[in-house]
């Protein structure tokens, strides 16, 4: 059964929304690059007070990242998360804030990492995912959404969901996280995708240029919708580079039964 999700959280110009990034490479430097614009359109809207953004990341940047990334060749060696947010800080006068390491299953407990309201995933490993989601669906964890992002080479994929916590109750109405629609996307002993290539010519090929950002300025499109509007009839949305087409994941109940019960039988075999 088809329904619209409802804005779990209130709507309040006094109060920013609390957003953290895990990963600053293809994808993850596209969300970040875009969200100042979603910021800016907060504020006008006045719905919240724009956006309290935390970009976490410990990688630094290689040659190759300035390829299909916004960096430079004078970033080289930098910490992404830290190059990126002091541009943006600089830029748009914001004040956000960069934590040059990985996310981890301790992230949570940490001092500088408080309740979240939208964790936006945009990392490249099974692995990756899992600790994501382990954290997440801890009882104690508050976290609202998880708006995880991945791709190959020409496809891609963006869901949002609520994970089981003390933010979110066991409801049928509860959006499904892509963890529990498609778990093999957690899954590590299914095996990783290549790792980044070396060279530029190999990076080119193994992906095209610009799904990182496709798939990035969609995710914030349904992000804004549900922000101002308060409601949304999709959570998700499939794209194929190479036919052009981007399928969208309907807020369908019978929907999610049927995924998980296809997903149960297929590891059963």
């Amino acid at each position: 059964m088809r329904i619209e999700h409802t804005l779990s959280l209130r709507a309040d110009p006094r109060r920013s929304i609390r957003v953290l990034v895990v990963g600053a490479g293809g994808t993850g430097s596209a969300i970040t690059m875009g969200l100042p614009y979603l910021d800016q359109a907060l504020r006008a809207w006045g719905r919240f007070a724009g956006l309290d953004v935390v970009l976490m990341d410990a990688d630094t940047v290689s040659e190759t990242n300035c390829i299909r990334q916004p960096f430079s060749v004078s970033d080289i060696g930098q910490n992404k998360a830290t190059v990126l947010v002091n541009r943006i800080n600089l830029f748009w006068g914001t004040h956000w804030r960069a934590e040059p390491r990985y996310f981890d299953e301790n992230t949570f407990e940490k001092n500088r990492i408080t309740t979240i309201d939208i964790l936006i995933g945009c990392v490249d490993s099974r692995a990756a995912r899992r600790v994501i989601a382990e954290s997440l669906f801890r009882h104690n964890n508050g976290t609202v959404y998880w708006l995880d992002l991945g791709n190959n080479a020409a496809s891609g994929q963006f869901v949002l969901g609520q994970p089981l916590n003390y933010s979110n109750r066991r409801s049928t109405q509860r959006l499904r996280t892509v963890s529990e629609l498609y778990p093999e996307i957690i899954d590590a002993e299914a095996g990783e995708d290549p790792l980044p290539s070396c060279s530029a010519i190999e990076a080119l090929e193994r992906q095209e240029p610009f799904i990182n950002q496709t798939l990035a300025m969609s995710a914030l499109s349904l992000l804004a919708r549900l922000l101002r509007y308060g409601k949304i009839a999709h959570h998700g949305g499939f794209l194929n580079a190479a036919t052009g087409k981007m399928t969208a994941l309907a807020v369908d109940t019978e929907l999610w039964r049927k995924t998980r019960r296809r997903n149960r039988k297929m590891q059963t075999r």
